[in-house]
């Protein structure tokens, strides 16, 4: 992380982020007993690639508006969660193991999962006050995180968009 100011390149780069969170939370992938929804894994790339702040606009800001437009119930716990989730992924990417950035970003996105799983199994005992609801829908959340992690990782290091994105930066 290079830049401690917001550039053009990050304002943009923060709004598309956040518009592809927006978007990812207004469908899920069916699965039995539930839904899988894509909006951690572009919260996971943009916490890779983005400072902590832009990050939390993504992962929380993002969130709590895709919540507040489809299913506005949870959207505060979103706001919570899913900020922690991102400014920590980013702080663990961008502040440990300069010389591994992968294995830093790897720890990142697999302790985000665990804020993640944490966060909304305590927000939905709270929002839907019962345990057992939030105890059904633990695996869901797990499966979610990991694949959240997973294809972020894939889509910045396998895909090669932080290397994309870097060459846009270096530039800036």
């Amino acid at each position: 992380m290079k830049q401690k100011h917001l550039t053009p390149l990050n304002i943009t780069m923060t709004a598309l982020f956040m518009a592809l969170n927006v978007a990812m939370s207004s469908f899920g992938i069916p699965v039995p007993g539930g839904h899988l929804y894509l909006c951690d894994a572009v919260i996971c790339l943009a916490s890779i690639l983005l400072g902590p702040f832009e990050a939390f606009v993504v992962g929380g800001i993002g969130s709590f508006l895709g919540d507040m437009i489809f299913y506005p119930l949870p959207m505060f716990v979103s706001l919570v969660t899913h900020g922690l989730q991102a400014v920590v992924i980013s702080l663990i990417s961008h502040y440990t193991f300069k010389k591994h950035p992968k294995i830093a970003s790897g720890i990142g996105v697999t302790v985000g999962a665990i804020i993640m799983v944490v966060g909304y199994t305590l927000g939905k005992t709270f929002v839907y006050s019962t345990f057992e609801y939030a105890m059904i829908k633990l695996p869901y959340e797990i499966a979610q995180g990991a694949l959240g992690a997973i294809l972020g990782m894939l889509l910045c290091y396998t895909f090669r968009i932080g290397k994309l994105y870097h060459k846009f930066a270096d530039k800036n």
